[in-house]
């Protein structure tokens, strides 16, 4: 002979903060928070084949008045199991609980599930950049160097420097640092970018002006200085390594760039940059680059920044302009 709790409200094994009421077969869907104890009621001794699991509220497990000894060590153990098995898979999940007949066990059984809660990511504020300046760049900005004669300026790359004295009035900015020339004593810079108005003994058109200003600048930079000195040694030979249209501040210009060897040292890259100036008198502008080879040589891809980088004077926007498709090939 089996027994079952006789009807009456116990501790949901779902929901163990809530009691459910058993109706003395099977869970209904009836709950309450807990209001007062529980009053004691017979537990079965043993459950027979096909029965349904009994409450496992602690008053059923303690047993009723009248209850055996091995009704209570019974209790205990069912008692036990359901917790191990609680423990073992995180939750009391018997069945459906949605008031049709598939929330039903093998036994009749019915239990909760407890609703699955899903908890939204906080939403994430894309990051903002701050809106292009309209107002003219700044000698004080370290980021770029205005050529106020020539109406242009230009960006100034990590690691180079505004020039220091006048040695040469064209140079508007080189490599920080200095080091020995390989030739005749002096210092050497990695690195110098200068900017000049074209004369007017000078070609104007930009093609003509470039190809005819690259030879000096090889001239000056790897044969002989303006001093009279051979800093490398003399200039052995030349390469050409670019030649194109390129837009310049707007402007449609040229530019001629050429891979220089020299008696000393591990020779450069010398380049001409020629364009239409929108300012003074409209004269052509020279930009002339000059770069050492070699691992402490800076990359051409500075130069091609530099050059992309050239803008008028008041000009805060970054398109090139005219031409803009085609740039200096390294």
């Amino acid at each position: 002979m089996s027994m079952t709790p006789p009807p009456g409200w116990y501790r949901d094994p779902s929901a163990p903060h809530l009691e459910r009421w058993w109706d003395g077969t099977a869970w209904t869907d009836h709950r309450r928070a807990p209001e007062a104890p529980v009053p004691p009621a017979p537990f079965a001794p043993y459950q027979a084949a096909g029965q349904p699991t009994a409450p496992t509220a602690p008053t059923a497990a303690r047993g009723g008045p009248g209850g055996s000894r091995r009704a209570r060590a019974v209790a205990l153990t069912v008692a036990g199991a359901v917790l191990l098995g609680a423990i073992g898979t995180g939750a009391f999940v018997l069945g459906r609980d949605d008031g049709d007949d598939g929330g039903r066990d093998g036994g009749g059984t019915r239990a909760a599930t407890a609703p699955a809660t899903a908890t939204a990511a906080p939403p994430v504020t894309p990051p903002t950049s701050a809106p292009p300046s309209s107002s003219p760049p700044s000698a004080d900005d370290p980021a770029v160097v205005v050529d106020e004669l020539n109406g242009i300026t230009l960006p100034l790359p990590d690691g180079w420097i505004r020039p220091r004295e006048a040695a040469d009035p064209d140079l508007v900015m080189s490599t920080d640092g200095t080091y020995d020339c390989p030739g005749d004593p002096g210092l050497c810079r990695h690195g110098r970018v200068f900017s000049r108005t074209a004369t007017a003994t000078d070609a104007t058109a930009p093609k003509a002006l470039a190809e005819s200003d690259i030879a000096t600048v090889a001239d000056e930079a790897y044969d002989e200085d303006r001093l009279g000195r051979r800093p490398f040694g003399g200039l052995v030979s030349h390469k050409l390594v670019g030649a194109g249209q390129i837009a310049v501040a707007g402007r449609a210009g040229y530019y001629v760039r050429w891979r220089v060897t020299t008696e000393k040292g591990p020779g450069g890259y010398v380049q001409s940059l020629a364009f239409p100036s929108s300012v003074g008198t409209g004269a052509p502008v020279l930009v002339r680059f000059v770069f050492d080879a070699g691992p402490d040589g800076p990359p051409l891809s500075v130069m091609d920044r530099i050059t992309r980088g050239i803008r008028p004077v008041g000009d805060a926007g970054t398109g090139g302009g005219v031409g803009s498709s085609i740039g200096p090939s390294s």
